[in-house]
């Protein structure tokens, strides 16, 4: 038991301790770890606190990451990019994504899936999103046409090989581009089937949801949208009670229709906030996919074709224009962009402060953007050697 004597306490003005917004409490630091938390009542009178102005929360996840630091895992699917892209991500405040790979020749996967059994005790990588190749040719926005393709035994034994070793994995496909019967095999393993880059409609969503998928890919983006007769595969996404994933950069989504997709859906918690952040993120303004020159204009990435090619963008950011543009409330914008991604990918502690390093703890200012973290507040002493 360590003396409260010989624990640094913090004292912010509020805390997110992973589902609530609390005011009134002491957070203990030793070793560079919470130790523990208190009321201020409960503290013996002769320690010493430090007051901090702002709000401290555990850092953001992020489950659809495709590039950061002028690094983009298509390009370069090894694990050194992905431990490069985590640490790009994590300078704004992110401590946990999902690399993401998208549509491209079987070899890019195979090399991503070694990439990801490599960095599988790395705690700043989640797992692997699969984003595609099993998407349809009429939704697949940037991804390369050449490269859309059924869903196949190849898919299926990576995620097996994957989830064997207890990995976490997304697979973002589409009803166009599967046989009855896949997604249950995928659910049986254990892995997140999202549904995404369809033109379904919401029956042929449905037939999906009711094998094992629990997720949707970006809502509103690359897919089906909602008409009077055809609730469209936005429409069944609102309407059920699967996890939700969505970019909120005011260029992918109007944000008067994120607030109607939330205020719609039935179930709480289950929409979460994605980055689809590409290199550029902490990097340069311009990349190369498929041979084509992505380029940054006014917050846009946007091809040659001139259609949106991933996002320019932080959770950070995202979290922070939902409560200051959308005026959803900093408790539920702070749900959406820690509570529920640790949720759906079956690791409830990444939302939680208890027994947290310090680094991971974010100090967030009255925009909701982040300061700094815990560890910058930390006498020397609350860092480990």
């Amino acid at each position: 038991m360590i003396s409260p004597l010989h624990v640094d306490w913090i004292v912010p003005d509020q805390i997110f301790d992973g589902e609530n917004l609390r005011s009134g409490l002491a957070l203990g630091f030793a070793g560079g770890k919470i130790v523990g938390i208190t009321t201020l009542e409960a503290l013996p009178e002769q320690v010493e606190i430090t007051p901090l102005s702002g709000t401290i929360a555990p850092g953001y996840l992020d489950l659809q990451v495709n590039g950061g630091g002028d690094i983009l895992l298509n390009n370069t699917p090894t694990a050194e990019a992905m431990r490069g892209i985590a640490q790009a991500h994590r300078r704004f405040g992110t401590v946990g994504i999902l690399p993401t790979v998208i549509t491209d020749a079987p070899e890019v996967l195979d090399r991503a899936v070694e990439a990801a059994l490599a960095t599988r005790d790395d705690p700043g990588i989640l797992g692997l999103h699969i984003e595609g190749p099993h998407i349809a040719a009429s939704r697949r926005g940037t991804h390369g046409a050449a490269h859309v393709r059924p869903f196949d035994d190849r898919t299926f034994a990576h995620v097996t090989r994957l989830r064997d070793a207890a990995i976490t994995v997304m697979v973002t496909l589409a009803p166009e581009a599967v046989k009855p019967g896949d997604v249950a095999r995928l659910a049986a393993l254990g892995a997140i089937v999202s549904i995404g880059h369809t033109d379904a409609t919401a029956s042929e969503v449905q037939a999906l949801l009711d094998e094992g998928a629990s997720c949707f890919t970006h809502l509103f983006n690359a897919m089906s949208q909602m008409r009077g007769r055809e609730p469209g595969t936005v429409g069944a996404a609102i309407n059920s009670d699967a996890y939700v994933g969505v970019i909120c950069d005011g260029h992918h989504v109007a944000d008067e229709m994120i607030g109607l997709a939330l205020r719609a859906r039935r179930v709480p918690d289950r929409t979460f906030l994605v980055s689809d952040a590409m290199s550029t993120v902490g990097g340069g303004d311009r990349f190369t996919l498929y041979g084509q020159e992505i380029t940054l204009s006014d917050g846009r990435l946007v091809n040659a074709e001139g259609a949106l090619a991933g996002a320019h963008v932080t959770m950070a950011q995202s979290v922070a224009r939902m409560i200051m543009v959308l005026g959803r409330s900093p408790q539920a914008a702070l749900r959406m962009g820690i509570m529920v991604p640790a949720a759906l990918v079956g690791q409830p502690a990444l939302a939680r402060i208890e027994g947290r390093a310090a680094q991971d703890l974010l100090i967030l200012g009255e925009d909701w953007m982040p300061t700094g973290t815990c560890a910058d507040r930390l006498p020397p002493r609350g860092i480990p050697a």
